[in-house]
Parts: structure tokens; C-alpha cells; sequence
């Protein structure tokens, strides 16, 4: 595993000031590292979200974890009704513009490729990378972890590969959205994979929640996940 360094970025939008966590090897290799834009869940941007950049920092990717409550002053909780509250002020919209400009900073970082950039987000966060993935071309890859599936009319327009991983027991994401999605993917003709955890529910990748994480399930959802970015990605 690469040797990682951490630092808190920031970085314009709308002009506001929006902050990130950027986790990449110390070494960069010529040509310049893959990165990959981490989108977080309602909680804020969190100790579980930055570990996960760290963790793909190691394996050899920068790694751009996007604050998407900048604009509602940098919250993070632990209450679900506060997450929900949180979750329910944001405006899509500018959420992701907030995400178009992280991926903008990233392009313009002298140790990123930019022609070799992918997102994944986790509950809102994979609502918002499934999203993104319809609306900007600069992406190469998306893997949304149980996030909201779009009109099915919009994922004509998907733009990049998707991996998209489902709990079968999410109380959250239906599973006729996820069908959607699989056959919109198809009826289409877009690159893509469902994968489906039958015994797992919303979160199960969330090793800080012992009420949804799945150890099995996750392990096997990251294997997948550092596949697919290695193929679009490296």
C-alpha cells in the first residue's frame, strides 16, 4: 500500500468556499495519479468518509472528499434527525455544482491526471455520484453505494461506466428503482453492473454503524470497487 498524506483543501463555487479532505501516496508517479471525488451520506463530512479517502489513497489514487455542507456551516452529526434535517436543506442543485467544482480543483492539481477521474458516494452521496455520472463528461467512472436512482429517462444520458451496489434489504432504495437502473442500463446500452447483496441493508458498508455494517458484504463490495476503478481508472 502507498505511503498517504492528509490535508484539509478548499476551493470556490458559486462563490462560496467549499472545503475538502484530500488524501493521496506521497509519491506521484509520471503522468500524474487517477483521482477519485468521495461524495458522503447525510451524516456530514465524517471520520468514516475520511478514512475511506484514505483508503483509496493507499491504493494508489488521489483522493477529493467534498464537504457538501459547506454552505450549511461545515455540519457533521451522529442523530438521524438531524442528518434528515440536514439532507433535507441542501439543494440539490448546488450540491452538485459543488461537485462539478471539486472536480474542476482536481483537474487543475499538478499530481492528478485529468483525464483519468472517477466519483462514488455513499446513501445522498451515491444518489449525487449516479447523478453526476448523467451530467459530466469529465468522469470516467461512478460507483454509487445505495444512493436514490434517477428518472429512468436520464440514465439515456449516462455518461461513464457505473458500478452501482444495493443492499436487497434497503429500507431506503427500492428495489424497483434499482430495476430501473439495471434496465435502463441495458435498454440503453450503457457500460454498467448492479450487484445486489441479498442479506445486507442500507449502509451495510458503514463499519462505524454495527446496526446496518456487514463485514462480508463490504469486503466483497470494496474488491469489486477497486476493480472496476482499476479498469476505467488506471
Amino acid at each position: 500500500m502507498a505511503e498517504i498524506s492528509t490535508e484539509t483543501v478548499e476551493f470556490p463555487s458559486d462563490g462560496f468556499t467549499v472545503q475538502a479532505f484530500l488524501a493521496k501516496p506521497v509519491t506521484t508517479p509520471a503522468g500524474g495519479l487517477p483521482a477519485v471525488m468521495v461524495a458522503h451520506e447525510w451524516w456530514g463530512l465524517n471520520d468514516h468518509i475520511k478514512d475511506i479517502a484514505r483508503r483509496i489513497a493507499q491504493e494508489g489514487y488521489a483522493a477529493l472528499a467534498p464537504d457538501l455542507y459547506s454552505r450549511l456551516g461545515h455540519k457533521v452529526t451522529a442523530d438521524p434527525a438531524e442528518a434528515a434535517s440536514l439532507m433535507e436543506s441542501l439543494s440539490s442543485q448546488a450540491a452538485l455544482r459543488d461537485l462539478s467544482a471539486a472536480l474542476q480543483d482536481l483537474k487543475q492539481r499538478s499530481f492528478v491526471d485529468p483525464q483519468r477521474i472517477g466519483i462514488m458516494g455513499f446513501c445522498m452521496g451515491g444518489t449525487f455520484a449516479l447523478t453526476q455520472a448523467t451530467h459530466n463528461s469529465d468522469l470516467k467512472a461512478a460507483v454509487p453505494f445505495y444512493g436514490k436512482v434517477p428518472p429512468a429517462e436520464s440514465l439515456a444520458r449516462l455518461l461513464c461506466p457505473v458500478l452501482y451496489h444495493y443492499g436487497a434489504q434497503d429500507g431506503w432504495v427500492t428495489k424497483q428503482e434499482v430495476e430501473w437502473l439495471r434496465q435502463g442500463l441495458s435498454q440503453h446500452g450503457k457500460p454498467g453492473e448492479v450487484v445486489v447483496y441479498p442479506n445486507a441493508g442500507h449502509a451495510f458498508f458503514n463499519d462505524t454503524r454495527p446496526d446496518a455494517y456487514r463485514k462480508q458484504d463490504a469486503a466483497e463490495a470494496w474488491r469489486r470497487t477497486l476493480h472496476f476503478l482499476a479498469e476505467h481508472l488506471r
